[in-house]
């Protein structure tokens, strides 16, 4: 037992320069594996070492020479271009304006009459072929006769002539002249049996690779850079680099019915994961996890035929491999591995099905980006450990590990110091956890336009990044990442197809702005969906909503749960209608409050109807109240950016919104900085300090007992129930 604490689950990153190094650090971090990094190499002399060896392989790159051979089957692109206003009766747009001009390639191979599409966007009328033209000289598309004061764009088809994540790599770590890597397309004939052959090569003549690690598959995520070589356009889930027309024909062949570009392009929102998704697009991504998943088993049957480990790396080319979805599981994948940047991506991660194991590469990466003089590596370490440690108490990956050079983690002792606690913290957590359900007090579910296929990845535009615009919703998901709750994704067809399934949840939530995916917009006038959720609320159940939760303007309300949540949204409609509950109260939600409440953005214009209980309101603004409704309750909410406090308001949301105060007081911490996990099944249960200074707290046990504790920072420590 005593090894298994002090050795393996860890991963590390190596190169050709850093071999006695690399052996030091296995040693050190007890790390069972290695693997190199785009732009490195697997040194010779580790090949006799005892750990597992990761091989990163692309599928989809690092071949310039059969990219080049056959440019007809290299990966393409749906681009739009800027708005423009025809101010005489000839426009003209130039494509490949504010676009990197080494990344993309305007494809005029394929038929433009067929596969672009001109659009008067202020009538939203497409076009006809022959009132626009395109200038292969000058790049321009030429619209003759344009209407005065129209606006217009073109959406048209591009080669992605240099890898984004590549060039992203490029970028950031400053590579001179280094060869752009050619996107080629594996769904596409030649390239597909080409790349079979490719792959058993590869297997052939690496023996020493025990693991292979795909990264990722076929389609790379939306991510396009402007002229100066920044990031124009990212996006996470976006699907507009997985289009061909050999792949768009075989949509149409499935579906039905004629591709439109507009489908991808979505009047230049690209169907970020904000817009509530047309059919089409829905379609679309079906047929995509179909045919990719297909395509991904074939690569995974030939890698285990050489009796080797088939492990994806979620991020980079993962477009169609929607690791929720049922396709995913047909692919007989062996792990999955993905960055984590907070408790969200960890769950992301570790709560995927059908592997055999998952694991989390942790921040830093080791770029020159942190590792530089006077950056600090430590810092970011810890916070990334502690944010991320709360997720692995529900929900554990199975392994841990970090990327980048080793060469330049070496320079910080501290940091090599630092990430070997974090490795022997991880071995002893796991050890403690592993193979049991933790206790969970309710039974949550999200209520959003994507349900499971997004779980996790709500209000994210890539991975964990900031937006000023966003954070308020995201915390939300963030708290309940490591929350004490089971908690699942629905969307609004599973309870247009089965009402009944509201019955296996205590608590629904419904977290956003007005009109977007995540809310919902017109679903909330489908009778059907409105009833549901009124009717499982007016029978007992719980129901939180932030933001703007259920709004959209219909049949004189903004707010269509408005009678449920007890709250409006002032837009003007009704300012001739006077409002006189303002009042204060207190209340069992907010008597963890200790300072005052951080709402984020919060909302402004929303006021409290008659026989709402406002506990927070600004300038005439509320910002948390609640409301009954028949046996239910409800909690509005502005906005709740994620803090420890926060996590706690969140939590007494919950458990009040349930109607189980009484039982608050169980495997629950007195102090709002430490929380209590208990596994019941293992016969153990452990308290964690989630702050870097020391906690004093009364920790409440399953049975409603107490004791008082003194924890020294960052501590976690274990007790058997």
């Amino acid at each position: 037992m005593e090894s298994n604490l002090s050795f393996g689950r860890v991963t590390i990153p190596t190169d050709v320069d850093v071999v006695p190094q690399t052996k030091e650090i296995l040693k050190r971090w007890g790390a069972d594996a290695i693997r190199d990094c785009d732009g490195t190499d697997f040194p010779e002399e580790l090949r006799d070492v005892n750990a597992k060896v990761y091989s990163t392989y692309y599928t989809t790159r690092k071949d310039n020479a059969w990219a080049k051979a056959n440019m007809d089957e290299v990966q393409q692109m749906y681009i739009m271009t800027d708005f423009h206003t025809a101010c005489e009766e000839t426009l003209k747009i130039h494509l490949m304006d504010h676009l990197y001009p080494d990344m993309l390639a305007v494809n005029t191979h394929d038929d433009i009459k067929r596969w672009w599409e001109v659009i008067d966007r202020t009538t939203g009328q497409v076009v006809p072929y022959g009132e626009w033209t395109y200038d292969e000289e000058s790049g321009d598309v030429i619209i003759h006769p344009a209407d005065l004061f129209h606006d217009y764009t073109v959406s048209f088809l591009t080669y992605i002539m240099w890898d984004p994540v590549h060039m992203y790599n490029a970028v950031t770590n400053g590579w001179k002249d280094v060869e752009k890597q050619i996107t080629f397309d594996v769904r596409q004939p030649k390239t597909k049996a080409y790349s079979m052959q490719r792959l058993r090569r590869y297997l052939e003549d690496n023996p020493h690779v025990d693991v292979i690690r795909y990264t990722t598959f076929f389609h790379q995520f939306t991510l396009i850079f402007d002229e100066l070589a920044r990031e124009k356009y990212v996006d996470w889930y976006g699907y507009s680099a997985s289009v061909s027309p050999y792949i768009l024909e075989q949509f149409e062949q499935e579906v039905g019915y004629k591709f439109r570009p507009e489908f991808i392009i979505d009047q230049g929102y690209m169907n970020n994961t904000y817009r509530i998704p047309s059919k089409e697009f829905q379609d679309f991504q079906s047929f995509q996890r179909r045919e990719v998943a297909k395509l991904a088993k074939e690569m995974v049957d030939i890698t285990h035929e050489y009796g080797k480990e088939a492990m994806m790396f979620l991020g980079d080319h993962w477009i169609g491999m929607e690791p929720f979805m049922d396709e995913f599981k047909s692919i007989g994948l062996d792990a999955v591995v993905g960055s984590v940047g907070n408790g969200a991506t960890l769950r992301l991660i570790s709560d995927i099905k059908g592997v055999d194991y998952t694991e989390g590469r942790f921040l830093p990466y080791f770029f020159p980006d942190v590792f530089h003089e006077g950056g600090d590596p430590v810092k970011e370490a810890k916070f990334n450990w502690v944010t991320a440690r709360r997720a692995i108490l529900r929900s554990p990956i199975d392994r841990i590990g970090y990327g980048g050079y080793l060469k330049l983690a070496l320079q910080f002792p501290e940091f090599i110091d630092y990430v070997e606690s974090v490795c022997n913290e991880f071995r002893v957590l796991y050890e403690n956890i592993k193979g049991t359900t933790p206790y969970c007090v309710k039974r949550v579910a999200v209520l959003n336009c994507w349900g499971r296929m997004r779980a996790w990845g709500n209000h994210m535009v890539h991975h964990a990044i900031y937006h000023k615009q966003n954070y308020s919703y995201a915390g939300i998901i963030e708290a309940l990442s490591g929350a004490p709750f089971d908690v699942k994704f629905i969307n609004f067809d599973d309870i247009r197809e089965n009402p009944d399934i509201l019955k296996d949840i205590d608590v629904l939530l419904n977290i956003g702005d007005a009109d977007t995916a995540y809310t919902g917009g017109e679903n909330w006038i489908d009778e059907k969906v409105v009833t549901a959720v009124k009717r499982f609320i007016y029978e007992g159940g719980g129901f939180i909503g932030v933001g703007e939760p259920t709004a959209h303007q219909w049949e004189g309300r903004f707010i269509q749960l408005a009678s449920v949540l007890g709250i409006e949204k002032e837009n003007g409609m009704t300012l001739n209608r006077d409002k006189y509950n303002w009042e204060e109260h207190e209340h069992f939600i907010t008597e963890d409050v200790k300072e005052e409440i951080d709402f984020g953005e919060g909302k402004k214009s929303i006021y409290a109807l008659d026989g709402t209980t406002i506990l927070c309101q600004r300038e005439k603004e509320v910002q948390l109240a609640v409301h009954e409704f028949g046996k239910g309750r409800s909690v509005y909410i502005s906005g709740l950016p994620y803090s420890f406090e926060n996590s706690r308001l969140l939590y007494r949301a919950v458990i009040w919104s349930a109607s189980d105060e009484e039982n608050l007081k169980r495997w629950f911490s007195s102090n709002y900085n430490v929380e209590v996990h208990a596994y019941v099944a293992n016969g153990k249960y452990c308290v964690v300090n989630n702050t870097y200074e020391e906690q004093d707290t009364v920790v409440y046990k399953g049975d409603g007992s107490s004791f008082p504790l003194h924890m020294e920072a960052n501590e976690i420590i274990w007790y058997t129930i």
